[in-house]
């Protein structure tokens, strides 16, 4: 499954709006995509949403979208 994940870049900073970015990856759980995030970044985590079939190809659409290797 993609999900999609609302992050701050760092984890000192505190979480506001503004400084919410986003990535994709392809994990089995949102437990899953959590842990390769935590592992593999500095990013704070918000939110981590999993995109059904017609979410993901609107999500396909934008310019920024790319899915994350970790």
């Amino acid at each position: 499954m993609i999900f999609k994940v609302y992050y701050q870049p760092t984890k000192r900073i505190n979480p506001r709006r503004e400084n919410t970015e986003t990535l994709y990856l392809e994990a089995k759980s949102e437990v899953e995509a959590r842990l390769l995030v935590e592992e593999n970044t500095e990013y704070n985590v918000e939110f981590i949403e999993g995109l059904d079939d017609k979410t993901l190809e609107y999500e396909k659409q934008s310019e920024n979208f790319e899915l994350t290797e970790f």
